[in-house]
């Protein structure tokens, strides 16, 4: 075994050293900024954008995002005790304080022994979930574009559009719903999909398809022979600001402020490669491509600087691979393991019986729209941490290590506890489980094999659990998630 569970324990002692060595340099130093007690629990510009977006201090996002951490484990565990007399809950972080509905008066002692104030509530929260389930097949998404449960209230609230109402209530009525549990408000507004921007993932425009290239400044490059200038696309929402078709194959869309350019590809099997960079790639180089049609394919690149016509015309300065394609995958990624290459241009053959594919490379896409390829964080090993119930992230230089969801670490009952953890490319990052015992942190799962990607799985008692997540090697940024009993 490459490592053993000591390692973290020292870990764990070496941050109490750490964290006590900054206080008392801090006492001593005139000039030196106070540091926040429990800033370092949270990942790099969470403070600050609190600070941005809500005005709160450091010191008050702290409070916050403690008493927010405690309040969610009271409401989970009220949530199993009360049972079908649960309605929800709320806070005030104002005045930190957890607010629970019961449908059941006399439910309320339990609510107010946790320490959280019960408020009567005439549905029950599965009630209202049940209610708000039939409403998705009973309602036309363009004259209710918006409804949700809203606990406060203890109604369904439903944003209905102009001139609509009429039609709503009918589907409230046919769907059996108490007209008493339904909340109108009137909305202008119609919503649209908030997108990751991903290489090898499907953009429509009109009624044409092609795929993502790379994400850039403000958008992503793709084929040129996709889209002319002016051009819009949608999922995601965009414009071709620079196209270029035929002489050379590329193009950049600049994406609305809703959509997120990611720095990594599609790799079509349940997760993504991250993009390191754009360092071109030799002749006889491997390389794969990603793409909307027929996903992910690889091969070797065969020529640099080749020229190829098609019926629109010649393009040149083409990279030349045995890689197949399909129509719809235009645009689509070419990575040399985690090195941005081109986009996909043409060719010919299919992924049946094999073919020659064209790309357009990268560099010059990006030179000619001013923009700058967006590189990635987590996603290193192809692990996505999807499908956990609380996420986590934030970033780790080498030799460096971080707790999460704190120091304190968070309870949980007894049964399967499971991790996961997503690193940079080209690291070796490493996830331990640490369980408290008797005022001691130990070890008691790990992952930590050489790879930038960890999963972790453990069956323990009810506790006090934390994530340790550790750099070994290497520095960037991770993402992670984890499910308690």
């Amino acid at each position: 075994m490459r490592r053993t569970p000591i390692r973290a324990l020292a870990l764990a002692t070496a941050s109490l050293t750490l964290l006590a060595g900054t206080v008392t340099a801090v006492a001593g130093s005139a000039s030196a900024a106070p540091k926040v007690p429990g800033a370092d629990d949270y990942a790099p510009g969470m403070l600050s954008a609190m600070e941005r977006d809500l005005g709160l201090s450091a010191e008050s996002a702290v409070e916050v995002l403690t008493f927010q951490a405690a309040a969610s484990d009271k409401q989970h565990d009220l949530a199993k005790t009360l049972g079908d007399a649960y309605a929800g809950a709320w806070v005030d972080t104002t005045e930190q304080a957890l607010y629970v509905g019961v449908s059941d008066a006399a439910q309320a002692a339990a609510v107010e022994a946790a320490g959280a104030t019960p408020i009567l509530a005439e549905n029950s929260l599965a009630e209202l979930d049940a209610w708000k389930g039939a409403l998705d097949s009973a309602l036309d998404g363009r004259k209710a574009p918006q409804y949700y449960v809203d606990v406060e209230s203890n109604s369904i609230v439903i944003d209905v559009a102009r001139g609509s109402k009429g039609y709503v209530a009918a589907a409230v009525r046919n769907a059996g719903i108490p007209a008493d549990a339904v909340t109108y408000t009137q909305t202008g507004v119609q919503p649209r999909t908030l997108i990751n921007v991903i290489g090898g993932n499907a953009y429509y425009i009109g009624g044409s398809r092609c795929s993502v290239g790379f994400s850039a400044t403000g958008g992503f490059v793709t084929a040129g022979h996709c889209g002319d200038v002016g051009n819009t696309t949608t999922s995601p929402t965009g414009t071709f600001q620079v196209s270029s078709f035929p002489g050379n194959d590329y193009a950049y869309v600049n994406t609305g402020s809703d959509d997120t350019p990611v720095g990594s590809v599609n790799n079509y099997s349940g997760g993504t490669v991250s993009v390191a960079g754009s360092t071109a790639a030799a002749v006889g180089a491997t390389v794969c491509r990603s793409g909307s049609t027929t996903g992910w394919h690889c091969g070797t690149i065969q020529a640099l600087n080749s020229s190829v016509t098609y019926s629109e015309g010649t393009v040149s300065g083409l990279i030349r691979t045995n890689v197949c394609a399909e129509p719809g995958d235009s645009g689509g990624s070419l990575l040399a393991g985690t090195q941005a290459q081109g986009m996909t241009s043409g060719g010919s053959g299919n992924c049946s019986s094999g073919g020659t594919t064209y790309f357009q490379p990268v560099n010059e896409a990006l030179s000619a729209a001013g923009v700058s390829l967006i590189t990635g964080g987590g996603g290193g090993g192809g692990t996505t941490c999807t499908g956990y119930a609380s996420s986590f992230s934030g970033s780790l230089s080498s030799g460096g290590f971080t707790y999460k969801p704190s120091s304190s670490g968070v309870s949980a009952a007894s049964g399967t506890i499971r991790g996961c953890l997503d690193g940079p490319s080209g690291v070796d990052f490493d996830l331990y489980l640490q369980k408290l015992s008797s005022g001691t942190w130990s070890t008691v799962a790990q992952g930590i094999t050489s790879a930038p990607d960890e999963t972790v799985t453990y069956s323990g008692t009810a506790g006090t659990y934390r994530w340790l997540v550790d750099s070994y090697s290497g520095s960037g940024s991770y993402t992670g998630g984890y499910t308690l009993p």
